[in-house]
């Protein structure tokens, strides 16, 4: 046994988990510890402090359900999330590759499938667009038949999971390009929103004073066998919070601005967008996606609670 001081206490932790057989999660859990200890020496931590950021730790796991991911939006405000995808892209993205943004949490697996030209809407109303454009790699060749997931706001900044039943699809589809990677499709166009701010993410996002808000986009997923899944977003240059997204997830290449008399739109009575996807070759095996649909990472028989309840007064 030996009396533990503020600094013998990090290396007696580390030199106890040293028989850890994963030696990635070793060397994860070594890092962990030597920074979580570094940060409350530096901080000064105190006990109550401690026991409060336990608190909010706890309360963000218990507002988890399968449609909400407080954990990643958590994330997402703190910039982790885009750097964790900032550093998967430096490692597999090719440099003519389109930019990645987040996935977010609202992504769902197997959403309706739509044939080219259709609408994401389903429910939701307002002024329509048409995206169209081509799908190609890294050297400019068609991709064929590349398959789109694109996901979205209505026109009121609601996603489907916020506006409706969760058993009801709404602004978000899946379509096969074609032959030559060509792909269209029609919208209403989406209005930024702000993350939601009824949970200890959006508590810890008041007292810093922040605005809360996302701009206006669409999210996009494109995959085809060989190539790194594309996980990003195309952003409204008009929304007047594309310079300052909570989520730290716009790119200056992915802002757009839809137009009208475009030569090759496929829809000449509607304000178009032409953007064209460069997927990156997957090289190692190890996809592109950063991020997951929220039911999968809940436990089964999770249903959540009202986070209000479990934050401490204060």
């Amino acid at each position: 046994m030996q009396d533990l001081d503020v600094n013998e206490i990090t290396e007696a932790v580390i030199a106890q988990m040293a028989t850890t057989p994963d030696p990635r999660l070793k060397e994860i859990m070594e890092a962990a510890v030597r920074h979580l200890h570094a940060f409350a020496r530096e901080v000064n931590l105190t006990p109550d402090e401690w026991l409060k950021g336990i608190a909010f730790m706890t309360a963000v796991g218990q507002a988890c359900t399968p449609y909400r991911q407080e954990f990643i939006l958590f994330s997402d405000v703190i910039g982790l999330s885009r750097l964790v995808n900032v550093m998967h892209d430096a490692k597999g993205r090719e440099a003519t590759g389109t930019e990645t943004s987040l996935l977010g949490p609202f992504f769902r697996e197997k959403a309706p499938e739509i044939g080219l030209g259709d609408s994401l809407a389903k429910v939701a109303h307002g002024p329509e667009i048409v995206i169209y454009g081509q799908v190609t790699d890294a050297d400019g060749t068609p991709v064929p038949n590349a398959e789109m997931d694109v996901w979205q706001t209505n026109a009121e900044g609601m996603y489907d999971l916020q506006a409706h039943d969760p058993s009801v699809m709404d602004m978000r589809g899946r379509l096969r390009c074609d032959a030559e990677g060509r792909f269209h499709f029609r919208t209403v166009k989406p209005l930024g929103y702000s993350i939601p701010m009824d949970g200890p993410v959006g508590e810890l996002v008041r007292n810093q004073a922040r605005h809360g808000f996302r701009p206006a986009h669409i999210h996009i997923l494109v995959a085809a066998p060989g190539h790194r899944e594309l996980v990003t977003a195309l952003y409204f240059a008009d929304d007047r919070h594309v310079d300052s997204d909570t989520v730290f997830g716009v790119s200056q290449s992915l802002v757009i601005d839809p137009k009208t008399g475009l030569a090759d739109a496929p829809r000449a009575d509607l304000p178009a967008i032409r953007y064209d996807f460069v997927m990156s070759r997957d090289t190692d095996g190890s996809g592109g996606r950063v991020g997951s649909d929220p039911s999968k990472l809940v436990p089964a028989g999770r249903v959540g609670s009202d986070p209000s309840n479990l934050m401490p007064a204060g």
